[in-house]
């Protein structure tokens, strides 16, 4: 499985996605990048654990069991796919529905993005 790692600017809020490597030397407004942490288990309904169903050879991925907004002020900002060998990646934006389309791969970890709430994860079976 690659090991993909997200860091983001306690500035400006850049995330920078990491694939295989570290984060020592890349610096954001002259700081520090800070990881992100993958949140697994919603404690309150949140809404941000990725779900998804098998269709076929794809994965047809949501972002929470009652779909999440895609407000200006509130939204998911990607969705990813990790694998052995690749991470595929879509990046949405308010008003976008958070429902993707990925290949199936067995073993996969799906990732999401919220503005207010961090990174997401979950692993595909």
């Amino acid at each position: 499985m690659k090991k993909v790692s997200y860091y983001k600017c306690p500035v400006c809020g850049n995330i920078i996605e990491i694939i295989n490597g570290e984060v020592e030397r890349v610096k954001c407004c002259g700081q520090c990048l800070v990881l992100l942490e993958a949140n697994s288990v919603d404690a309150a309904l949140e809404k941000h654990v990725p779900v998804y169903e098998i269709d076929n050879n794809e994965i047809i991925v949501r972002v929470g069991e009652v779909i999440h907004p895609m407000e200006e002020k509130h939204y998911i900002t990607f969705i990813s796919l990790v694998t052995n060998d690749r991470v595929i990646r879509v990046d949405l934006k308010p008003g976008d529905e958070p429902i993707v389309r990925f290949p199936y791969v067995e073993g996969s970890v799906l990732y999401e993005y919220c503005n207010l709430h961090g990174l997401w994860k979950c692993d595909v079976k």
